[in-house]
């Protein structure tokens, strides 16, 4: 039986979301970015991103360069707009790794308890001790010698940041193996990992999706981090490499790079932020039913 995640819950939960303006007004932002990355990936939209033309080198914005050109006489905007692509696609391939992790560990401590709870809670202390972004670099560092950059980033910032999950994971599942649905599910005969995944799981689902939306940004500030330190992607319109090229220019006035990349990041992680937020209120069982 589900007692949290009814149902009732996510009708609730869409109804409070879709009242509040900003929330939908970010997740419209969130599907543009989407929309426009998936279309970049395919080469659907601004196809000569990577065409140089030295004698276009550093024009100001204008109507057919609407973010100007770089030193290459690249147009920024079509890099900006590929840009979105190499960082939606950081945000998903993490959080398909992390989330995973974070729910198999958490679930498996807070269900088991005992020994297996006791090492699991040392394991990821342990990585939560680490400074994340050091943790980062390293593994990127190891893995980039044997595959892609990009490929390494996904890698390293996925095993890097499932130790939140797990943490909340855990404290559900200890809390809910103590209910009676799941005691009923025990006396009927039902094994642990179908309690687990069948019946707990579900009733706490709503927990993974508000994690996904919060970490979601937090992954792509990450890549742009490496990318502006020379660790991300090369020969891509990362939109950290484009700001550690731009940096150099704006003593010389050439600002519309460095702005072009900053204002899209911006715009992005602000949605995410935005959005998130309202979904964790959206999907709080205490505020079920409450108006806006």
């Amino acid at each position: 039986m589900n007692l949290l995640t009814g149902e009732s819950l996510w009708k609730d939960a869409c109804r409070r979301l879709k009242k509040d303006r900003l929330a939908m007004f970010s997740l419209f932002i969130i599907l543009l970015y989407s929309g426009v990355a998936i279309l970049a990936q395919l080469n659907l939209i601004a196809p000569d991103y990577q065409k140089t033309d030295f004698a276009l080198r550093y024009l100001s914005p204008s109507r057919q360069h609407l973010l100007g050109t770089d030193h290459l006489g690249r147009d920024v905007f079509q890099r900006v707009v590929h840009g979105s692509s190499i960082s939606m696609k950081v945000g998903l391939m993490t959080s398909i790794i992390a989330i995973p992790l974070g729910i198999l560990f958490g679930s498996l401590a807070g269900y088991w308890g005992g020994r297996l709870d006791e090492l699991i809670v040392w394991f990821y202390s342990v990585v939560a001790s680490i400074p994340a972004l050091l943790l980062i670099i390293s593994i990127t560092y190891v893995l980039k010698g044997r595959m892609s950059a990009i490929n390494a980033i996904y890698i390293a910032i996925g095993l890097s940041s499932w130790v939140g999950i797990c943490r909340v994971m855990r404290g559900e599942f200890l809390k809910h193996k103590e209910r009676e649905y799941v005691q009923a599910e025990i006396a009927l005969g039902a094994g642990p990992f179908r309690i687990m995944f069948r019946h707990i799981l579900p009733n706490v689902f709503h927990l993974v999706i508000i994690n996904f939306s919060l970490r979601f940004p937090a992954a792509i500030k990450t890549e742009v981090i490496l990318s502006y330190l020379g660790l991300g992607v090369e020969k891509q319109p990362s939109w950290g490499l484009m700001i550690a090229d731009a940096q150099q220019e704006l003593s010389r006035g050439i600002w519309w790079q460095f702005v072009g990349a900053i204002l899209a990041m911006f715009f992005i992680i602000l949605a995410f932020n935005l959005f998130g937020d309202a979904l964790r209120d959206a999907l709080d069982p205490k505020l079920k039913g409450e108006t806006i």
